[in-house]
């Protein structure tokens, strides 16, 4: 049966258990209203609602799964998704959690596979005939945290509507819960081993089987996503069992460090469990005893062993290379994710946007205090004190650098060269190189600066989510709301939902954007002006990581 807009007539028999509290009643009372939205999906009817021209359904489950088990694909019931479903177990401490980015607060729980769907509203009772691109999106957070609307800037009905696409995202399995790898202690846990990344898997499975009831065109699926959102990107295009489950891919801000997307070898992973199933005194014969455990339990002793690790073998954090330190990531474990997406072969034939923000995590210690950095930061250091900080990052090399600094951006301060992310932007351009010669790329660098709190986060890590979702409006504290972040809003979103629907991200208000090649280094500036220049940054990336190989 086909998608439709309708009201219902009658009441719905609820025979699936939702989120919610108030659906538990076994019935879905409708009253007569132009407001409700009806998708009818292998005979159940999934009701959502109808706002500003958009079709929202939340909470959607896709699939269940035991603890530390593959999930199971779950059939359409009927349902009210009305209301945000449970997030997947995370740790109370939110990094991002800042004056800049910020959303709901949500329930978590093991019971968290589900999925959010925008879709732009027809006046008919029945969707038109035209089957629209579907976008994908995946959450930040790493591998550790984070939710489908954990920030307002998620919200995906403003992209759904002005570029006429399907917007979901997704909640999946985090940190231990999703990469506590029991797979070679064998028995019913033989295929408990990226599980976070077989719940993306399972969720694009899930769409390509129902999408098309919501309007949406199983043909044509971008999967997009940002910082670690764009990491499950990465890792999906290097994942077999998602081959031909989606067509293009969308990277943001994700790229970090001279390994790119660090994977854990088997070896390591494995001797991370056997240190997590120590600390909590559970022998490799009883592990069924994880079921009985609170997950903050489970988290603070997987915590401990990968810091355990992370001593133990050096492991070094990407952001802070003088910090050792290992967090919950993917396995190359050989089957779910046989090797690195980089020397993958899987993402042949799908066409790429890849890019960064200037500043991204360069400017976070900025925001975590503004209280100090007003009274401390570019804008209030006199000439003597900035080159003091200049001698003390640069040294010798100063002088070359604020030249390269210069000459890559002349309409920047210098100062901005102390936050110019070069460990975001020199894996960017790499993987830009390698995937090149696979399919076609279009690399972006965002560099509009947010004019709030005078200017001094710039271009920070997330900030290009607002622009690309078209919610402005939505994070107006974030982004000022001004005429310039509104208008450079629905440039970008036009440009990604145009990538969606033909693999080009050239739109109307941008300059021409021609493909990337290792040869033409074409990179679109994303600012107030837009401009693409061509390897713009590249004497001064090689002068800021000299051991990268281009």
């Amino acid at each position: 049966m086909k998608f439709k807009a309708i009201i219902l007539p009658l009441a719905l028999a609820l025979s699936a258990c939702t989120s919610m509290s108030d659906d538990k009643a076994g019935l879905i009372g409708v009253q007569a209203g132009k407001n409700i939205a009806v998708a009818t999906v292998q005979n159940a009817q999934i009701q959502g609602f109808i706002q500003d021209g958009v079709m929202v359904y939340k909470g959607v489950p896709y699939a269940k799964a035991e603890r530390f088990m593959p999930p199971v694909l779950q059939s359409p019931q009927n349902q009210l998704a009305l209301r945000n479903g449970n997030i997947c177990p995370q740790g109370n401490v939110n990094p991002m959690d800042t004056f800049l980015f910020s959303g709901g607060k949500f329930t978590q729980s093991d019971d968290c596979l589900n999925l959010n769907i925008w879709t732009p509203a027809t006046q008919k009772t029945s969707p038109d005939k035209q089957k629209r691109p579907v976008m994908v999106w995946l959450h930040g957070g790493g591998f550790m945290a984070g939710s489908s609307l954990e920030s307002d800037a998620y919200d995906g009905a403003n992209l759904a509507k002005s570029q006429d696409v399907v917007v979901v995202s997704v909640n999946h399995r985090l940190n231990a819960m999703g990469y506590l790898d029991l797979s070679h202690l064998g028995g019913k846990y033989a295929q408990s081993v990226n599980l976070g990344v077989q719940d993306l898997v399972a969720s694009l499975e899930w769409i390509q089987q129902h999408i098309d009831q919501f309007g949406g065109d199983p043909n044509n699926v971008t999967i997009f996503g940002e910082s670690g959102g764009g990491a499950k990107v990465m890792t999906l295009m290097g994942t077999p069992s998602a081959k031909g489950l989606f067509h293009k891919a969308i990277v943001q801000s994700a790229l970090v460090g001279d390994d790119m997307i660090q994977l854990l070898k088997p070896e390591i992973s494995r001797h991370v469990t056997e240190l997590t199933l120590k600390n909590l005194g559970i022998q490799n014969n009883k592990l069924d005893k994880l079921n009985d455990l609170p997950f903050e339990q489970i988290l603070e002793a997987g915590n401990q062993a990968l810091a355990q690790v992370a001593q133990e073998f050096d492991f070094r954090n990407p952001l802070n290379p003088s910090q050792v330190a290992l967090s919950w990531r993917p396995i190359q474990d050989g089957n779910i994710v046989p090797q690195h997406p980089k020397d993958s072969d899987l993402s042949g034939g799908i066409p790429l946007l890849i890019g960064n923000n200037f500043a991204e995590w360069t400017s976070f210690p900025l925001q975590v205090d503004f209280a100090k950095s007003l009274n401390d930061n570019k804008n209030t250091w006199t000439d003597e004190q900035l080159q003091t900080k200049l001698n003390e990052r640069f040294g010798r090399q100063k002088e070359a650098v604020v030249q390269a600094f210069r000459q890559a951006y002349p309409n920047r301060p210098v100062a901005d060269v102390l936050y110019a992310a070069a460990s975001f932007r020199v894996p960017t351009i790499q993987m830009s190189n390698i995937h090149a010669r696979k399919a076609p790329v279009y690399q972006y660098l965002f560099a509009w600066d947010t004019p709030v709190m005078d200017g001094i986060p710039m271009s920070y890590h997330t900030a290009e989510i607002a622009f690309v979702m078209n919610n402005i409006g939505k994070a107006q504290k974030a982004t000022g709301g001004t005429r310039e972040a509104y208008a450079l809003a629905e440039k970008m979103s036009r440009a990604w939902g145009n990538f969606a629907k033909t693999s080009n991200p050239n739109a109307r208000g941008l300059p021409k954007w021609p493909a990337y090649t290792p040869q033409n280094g074409a990179t679109m500036i994303f600012d107030n002006q837009s401009e693409v220049k061509q390897h713009h940054d590249r004497e001064l990336m090689k002068l800021l990581n000299p051991n990268a190989v281009f």
